[in-house]
């Protein structure tokens, strides 16, 4: 865990060097085609948001503009809680921070009407029955959990731009791998089967509403064209479920 936390507040520096980019990025941040469809009735009726492992805060800005009354990011990187909450103020959005690991936000219980989290964040956690435990109780009744994440395959595709490969040193089945893609380099990351993360939600008594699987990553590092992302193999997919 401490090696991962010294990665993801090394990699959390950059939304500190590129805060003039990320501030005019936020003024215009919109949610994916497939959040806004999934997420309209929710978001419609001005909920009162947690976004768990909120990172650089821009889908924030972006969940107030799609009709979030209010929202409030958790992360356990001190330096991204820190530029988000700078971000926030200087845009004058209802939004705030704080530094907490997960499970266990450090957040009251049933005091949210959705939680928000993915693109990048499952990863990170080594215990997803606990995740979702401590997720239906952030919730109110009738509380939305939505997940939109990099699919659990995505750790095997190559990034070979002439046709999709699978990684020889990766197994869908793996526990774990260090990402040698991480601009932090050698931070841990968790591996869950598709299976086992719908698994855990539903052993939270969340009720399933909604799951997909996309051809397309929700992240393309600049300057990268991979075979694997043209549409034969799935790289994100979206989850929503509901707390009775």
């Amino acid at each position: 865990m401490d090696g991962n936390r010294a990665a993801w507040d090394d990699a959390s520096l950059k939304h500190v060097r590129e805060d003039d980019e990320l501030l005019a990025q936020a003024r215009t941040a919109t949610l994916l085609p497939a959040e806004l469809e999934l997420l309209g009735l929710v978001l419609a009726a001005a909920p009162e948001v947690v976004h768990l492992q909120s990172g650089h805060g821009l889908d924030d800005a972006a969940l107030v503009r799609a009709g979030a009354r209010s929202v409030v990011g958790v992360d356990f990187s001190a330096v991204a809680v820190t530029a988000a909450r700078r971000r926030a103020a200087r845009l004058g959005l209802p939004c705030r921070y704080v530094v907490g690991e997960l499970p266990g936000a450090p957040l009251r219980s049933g005091g949210a009407d959705l939680v928000y989290t993915g693109k990048g964040a499952l990863i990170w956690l080594p215990d997803l029955a606990a995740w979702a435990r401590d997720v239906a109780r952030l919730l109110r009744p009738g509380g939305s959990l939505f997940v939109y994440e990099a699919h659990p395959a995505v750790p095997l595709w190559t990034w070979d731009a002439d046709e999709p490969r699978i990684r020889p040193d990766r197994g869908y089945f793996e526990r774990r791998h260090v990402n040698d893609t991480f601009p932090a380099r050698g931070a841990v990351e968790r591996q869950a089967t598709l299976g086992e993360i719908v698994t855990a939600v539903v052993g939270a008594e969340l009720e399933l509403r909604h799951l997909a699987e996309y051809p397309d990553p929700f992240w393309r590092p600049d300057g990268v064209d991979a075979a694997a992302w043209r549409g034969r193999l799935p790289n994100a997919f979206s989850l929503l479920a509901l707390r009775r």
